[in-house]
């Protein structure tokens, strides 16, 4: 059973995507996964009550992120014995973010016993679970989890090996355009301070947000000639996709992250990558932009960009990417830890 605040929904079907692709992918290994995804304490009590109407109990709960949900998972550990294991993704434990140390004391101190009893507990990246033990968090074992990546971003990309004096080169970025957490001026001020170097390049910027329009005006007020960007607003993952499948480098000038998977697209797309070291970034990019660069030195910024789009010498790790974000890779991974919480003292 996984429970989770965050899930796909009519209102939106962008909110816990990632969940749903766990979730499936554990299905794809024939495991019967039921999901309650209730925001509320009465919604997630209801949901519950209706399964066990049924006649249906689990025998392992995943609890996605600790938040109302982890009081059901100790309840039913308590009541019938049933191990869950804790995947977090959440930001809020990050020092960039903050919100987990802006807690009332008695919230951390629920987060922190939630985690403990849990079988495991599960980051999406090193850098999460660092972050998480930091901030006071104490588990009976570790382990991290990928994200899983859709099959049609592992394509053979286009021919990346025409003569670099007459091409044209492309450099993608996507994000949710929340500038708190994503950069995207930094960027942008990089990209204006290479435009006064050179022409034969154009940066694609994918997505849309909160701050999409103050970007797009800062952007403006910068002056970067209007055919060195593209605007492509919110995609479809297969039209993000066909964009990574067509660009020449990807890079990501994110504050924080807790994983990107995003990187992870674009290094099953076979992308070289340009990113600031956050999430996967130290597993998946070809080259690491410090964040005081990105933040505060466009015209160094631009120096790697420069790098990523024309330096022969940058060898592409993601060339022959493996099957490490597969989804059949990642639903065996989390089939064997659910039997490892089985087999394991709760």
């Amino acid at each position: 059973m996984y429970l989770t605040p965050w899930y796909p929904s009519e209102l939106d079907a962008m909110a816990g995507l990632f969940v749903q692709k766990h979730a499936d992918a554990v299905r794809a290994q024939g495991v019967d996964v039921r999901v309650i995804d209730a925001p509320g304490w009465c919604g997630i009590w209801r949901q519950w009550r209706a399964l066990q109407r049924e006649g249906w109990m689990p025998d392992v709960v995943q609890l996605n992120v600790i938040q109302k949900q982890g009081l059901l998972a100790l309840w039913l550990k308590k009541r019938y014995v049933i191990p869950y294991v804790t995947v977090e993704h959440w930001s809020g434990y990050l020092p960039q973010n903050g919100a987990f140390r802006k807690m009332s004391f008695f919230n951390r101190r629920f987060y922190q016993h939630v985690a403990q009893e849990a079988a495991m507990v599960l980051t999406v990246s090193e850098p999460l679970q660092c972050a998480m033990k930091e901030a006071g968090i104490r588990a009976k074992k570790w382990g991290t989890i990928d994200n899983v990546v859709d099959d049609f971003f592992f394509e053979p990309s286009k021919n990346r090996d025409a003569d670099i004096s007459e091409k044209r080169k492309t450099l993608l970025h996507v994000s949710c355009f929340d500038e708190r957490a994503k950069n995207v001026k930094g960027l942008l001020r990089a990209a204006k301070m290479l435009s006064e170097k050179r022409k034969d390049w154009q940066l694609v910027l994918v997505g849309t947000g909160i701050d999409y329009e103050e970007v797009r005006a800062y952007a403006h007020d910068l002056e970067i000639p209007e055919n060195l960007l593209r605007w492509t607003g919110e995609l479809t993952p297969e039209q993000v996709a066909k964009e990574m499948h067509q660009a020449d480098a990807f890079v990501l000038s994110s504050r924080y992250e807790t994983y990107g998977v995003i990187l992870a697209e674009a290094a099953a797309a076979g992308l070289p990558i340009l990113s600031t070291p956050v999430g996967i970034a130290e597993e998946v990019a070809d080259l690491i932009v410090p964040q005081e660069i990105a933040q505060n030195k466009p015209g160094i910024f631009a120096e790697f960009i420069e790098t990523i789009l024309w330096k022969t010498e940058i060898t592409n790790r993601n060339s022959q990417i493996t099957n490490q974000f597969a989804s059949d890779t990642i639903g065996r991974k989390l089939v064997s830890v659910y039997d490892s919480c089985l087999h394991c003292d709760i």
